[in-house]
Order: structure tokens, then sequence, then C-alpha cells
């Protein structure tokens, strides 16, 4: 309760501070056309700019103002059609994620992964620690493709492969949400795939089955079994709650006859790497040609555009 005070004083403060910095421009303006002073005038245009940004900012924070957007969260990444090179580009996003989030301070574990054949995961699940993780992530639910010259052909061809990324909120405390005994199956099984030497091996990793909606969650990170169980717990809570806030979504977006569409199949960003370098949100039209910089975990622009809810005029034409 203190901490939400605090954040709302935060809040009333900033806007009150830049609402008095408007109110300051104007009368320099004013002043300034009055008096014929261009030095005035053009501390009052300076002024502006920085205002300019504080505006923005403020707007974000009410882009942020959901219910979860201040959780942490969990993440799946999961490999789509493109074979082997898929697999590999679900651990180039999972790299790419876990930059994002160390610049943001955010802590990232890996709680499940199951390994390509070759290269890369399957798929990989990741719980992701710190303030607004879930409200700045959820910007990136959807499906992500990769061009590029592929490193697993012999004969060297450009390849496409996709892969899809989810993000749920992690269920606070405070909010209850009962998991009958007859609608779960709970095991434990022997550890392995990735994760490195902190996954276990021994029969202490969590098998979590939810069966009204077949959600199958595996947690192997934790050093105990009870550890296993809690965390297996905690994200299938998470996905219940996500599963009902998308249910919501769904029905006032009927409603409303604005669906937004996150399934798989529906890329929301491009990545090509041949024949030419470009990373282009296909949502808001945003794009770079500094790839390398996006796959290093460059993606404010990509996130806050989606956020402020920045539209592509030209989103159903062709690449």
């Amino acid at each position: 309760m203190l901490k939400e005070k605090t954040t709302l004083e935060s809040s009333v403060n900033s806007y009150e501070k830049t609402l008095r910095g408007l109110d300051d421009a104007q009368v320099l303006f004013e002043l300034a056309a009055e008096a014929n002073d261009e030095d005035s005038a053009k501390e009052a245009e300076d002024s502006l700019g920085s205002l300019e940004t504080e505006i923005s900012k403020l707007e974000l924070a009410r882009m942020l103002s959901g219910e979860q957007d201040r959780s942490s969260c969990f993440m799946d990444i999961n490999a789509g059609a493109g074979g082997t090179d898929s697999m590999d580009w679900a651990a180039m996003l999972m790299r790419m994620y876990t930059r994002y989030c160390e610049t943001k301070g955010w802590k990232v574990e890996i709680n499940d992964a199951v390994d390509g054949e070759e290269a890369g995961f399957k798929n990989v699940s990741l719980r992701i620690e710190g303030e607004f993780a879930y409200g700045y992530l959820k910007a990136e639910v959807g499906v992500h493709r990769l061009v590029r010259i592929s490193p697993f052909d012999a004969n060297a061809r450009r390849q496409t492969a996709f892969a899809s990324v989810d993000v749920y909120p992690e269920v606070d405390d405070t909010i209850k949400i009962d998991i009958p005994e007859k609608d779960y199956e709970l095991k434990f099984i022997r550890g392995g795939g990735a994760g490195g030497q902190k996954v276990n091996k021994t029969s202490s990793t969590a098998q979590l089955r939810h069966l009204p909606t077949n959600i199958l969650i595996t947690c192997q990170t934790e050093r105990s079994q009870s550890a296993n169980k809690d965390m297996a717990f905690k994200i299938l809570r998470a996905r219940l709650y996500e599963l009902e806030l998308k249910k919501r979504e769904a029905e006032q977006a009927a409603a409303e006859a604005q669906k937004k569409d996150i399934s798989f199949g529906s890329q929301i960003r491009s990545y090509v790497l041949a024949p030419y370098r470009m990373v282009k949100d296909l949502r808001t039209g945003v794009e770079t040609g500094n790839v390398d910089a996006v796959l290093d975990g460059t993606l404010d622009e990509f996130v806050t555009a989606q956020l402020m809810g920045v539209k592509n005029p030209n989103r159903n034409a062709p690449e």
C-alpha cells in the first residue's frame, strides 16, 4: 500500500512539474514577444524540447498503468517453422531478451528448456523479475521472423525461420487463483535438457499438467522437489490468470470490432540479415538497419512505439 502511495505521488508530482514548465514557457514566450527579446524567445523554445521529453515519459507511464504492468513475468519462446534454423533463432531471441532485461536491471532465470536436435531450443521458458517487466515485455508477444544465410545449410542458401514469444505476468500473492486437486496432475521426473550446471539431474524436476486447459509446466532449476513444485504452481497460476485476461480482452475487442491478433502465424517483426540488413516492426512501422544492436538487446524504440499505440499505415501491404 505504501509502495502504491509513493508511486502515485511520484506520478502526480511529475505531472504537476511538467504542467508548471509549460506555463512558464508560455509566459516567457509572451514576455519575449512583447519585448521583442530574441534571447528569451530562444530560452522558451529550448525549454519546450525538454518538456516534450517529459510529456513522452508521462504518456508512456500512462500506457503502463494496467493492473499487472508493474509485475515480474514469465516468457515462453517456441521455435516454429524453419527446422534447425528456427531452434537456433529461439536461442538468439532468448539472448536478445536477456540482454534487454539486463539494461533494465531485471533478473532473468531459465525455468525450463528443451534443446534442439542440432542447435538452440525447441522451447525455453524464462522468469523475468523486475518492476514493469510485464508492462514492457507484453509488447513483444507474437511471431518473430528471421531471414538469413543459414549456417546449417551446406549450400549457404537463404532461409526463413519463425519463433513465437508469449509473455504473462507473475501473479501477486494477493490474487487468489483456486486450482482444485482434481484439475491437475503432478509428478517428479529426472531433470535434463538445457539450462547449464544449475539444472538438477536428480528426480526433483516437477512436471505439472492442468487438465482443463492441458497446460504443461516443467520446472527443474530449483534445488528440491518442493521448490520446483512451488515454482511450477506459481507459473501455472500466472498462465491461468493470463488466459482469463486474454478472454476478457477478446470479449471486449469483439464488442468493439477491433480484436488484436497475437496468435502464432501473424508475425509482428522481421529481422532480415540477408540480402540486406533490416529489422522492421510490422505493427508500428518502426525499422532500423542496425540489426546487431537490436539482437544485442536494443529494443526500446520498438517496445515504446507498440506501447504508445503507433500504427503502421502499411500493415497489410506486402513486404
